[in-house]
């Protein structure tokens, strides 16, 4: 600026002495001096902006950042816990009678329906004993047509009569349980579904209580998890449920089918349970991990991730870009899940919040804002 006013009293002071002259002088040296100072103001001009891009004292140093609009969104938490598949139709079948196995009527992975003969022991001995009862029944049975038709006459006695419905009786009832035995020495399946293991060769001796043969409804499975007492009242049926099978690298979507009112005592949790589909093939005991939707907010609102919200000694905020500079904006912040947080108030959509470079700024800091 100094070589500017120097400049324009050196212009004045020739203009003074041109005035001295004589008149056509004073008008070529007016000429001249107007051209002088169109060549001075062209340098002065030139000067002026070389300063101006040299001079970096009274200019303010921006602080460079990154900002992202904040949007509304649906906010969503959930109550992560591990469970298992399971069948309610996954059934361990035995004989009911010790014996030896003569026949196998199924292999592993056979569709078998309810009442369907899975496997038989050798039944010879019983099946001739219930050929002699039946024998003897016939003449019981006999006797006592006889012995009631002539009761029907008054001819006889009634002694004669309940002798021989007494005879009848009994072996009618020797004969049911030689036949319940005869069934008991077959395994027969109890519901309709697949055979999953079979533990049993022809010539092998089996007893009462050891399981030889699985039999699993696969189209009625579904995941049974334990959750935390404390958050009984969060869950409820009807709950959005994601499920992810870690071995199975594979997920769904379900709903919680049933959530137990009862606590175990022991373990001081609640059961839960959610269906799987049956058009997808699940495995009994698979680990599987449920997520489970306990809140989510009734419309859309403003969520931000909580590394962006910083802690003051009695207030949470967050540093937004305005018109070039950081500003401080407090926040009240609601329910956090998974790194996010609700805003309650405090923002509006739009603002542009700064994601990096927050912490290198205090409010009112001259900026330069990037949009991610």
């Amino acid at each position: 600026m100094k070589s500017k006013k120097s400049i324009l009293i050196i212009a004045l002071t020739l203009l003074m002495i041109a005035c001295g002259g004589s008149g056509s002088d004073k008008k070529s040296e007016l000429e001249k001096l107007k051209k002088e100072k169109a060549a001075l103001d062209t340098k002065i001009a030139a000067l002026e902006e070389e300063l101006a891009k040299s001079d970096t004292t009274n200019k303010e140093k921006l602080t460079e950042v990154l900002v992202t609009p904040i949007q509304l969104t649906t906010f969503k938490s959930y109550i992560e816990v591990q469970g298992r598949v399971d069948a309610d139709e996954n059934i361990s079948l035995s004989s009911g009678m010790p014996g030896t196995v003569n026949k196998i009527n199924v292999k592993v992975g056979d569709h078998v329906n309810k009442g369907q003969v899975l496997a038989e022991t050798d039944s010879r001995p019983t099946q001739q004993q219930l050929a002699e009862l039946q024998i003897n029944y016939e003449l019981a049975k006999q006797n006592f047509e006889k012995q009631k038709n002539l009761w029907d006459q008054k001819i006889g006695t009634e002694m004669m009569f309940l002798q021989s419905k007494s005879s009848k009786e009994s072996l009618e009832s020797r004969i049911a349980g030689v036949q319940e035995s005869l069934r008991m020495m077959k395994i027969i399946s109890p519901i309709d579904g697949t055979v999953d293991f079979i533990d049993l060769k022809v010539g092998q001796s089996i007893a009462p209580g050891r399981g030889v043969i699985n039999v699993v409804n696969f189209s009625n499975l579904k995941v049974k998890a334990e959750v935390a007492e404390s958050y009984a009242s969060r869950i409820k049926k009807g709950d959005e449920v994601l499920i992810l099978f870690p071995d199975m690298n594979d997920s769904i979507t379900s709903k919680v089918h049933y959530a137990s009112r009862g606590i175990n005592a022991l373990t001081r949790t609640f059961a839960v349970e959610v269906l799987l589909d049956s058009k997808k093939e699940y495995h009994p005991n698979t680990v599987a991990r449920l997520k489970i939707n306990d809140y989510q907010s009734p419309s859309p609102e403003l969520v931000v991730p909580v590394k962006y919200i910083q802690k003051g000694a009695e207030e949470s905020f967050v540093m937004l870009d305005e018109n070039g500079r950081a500003a401080k904006k407090v926040v009240k912040v609601g329910r956090e899940y998974s790194g996010m947080a609700e805003i309650v108030s405090g923002l509006k959509e739009g603002d542009l919040i700064i994601t990096d470079g927050y912490d290198l700024v205090n409010d009112g800091t001259p900026i330069k804002a990037i949009k991610k």
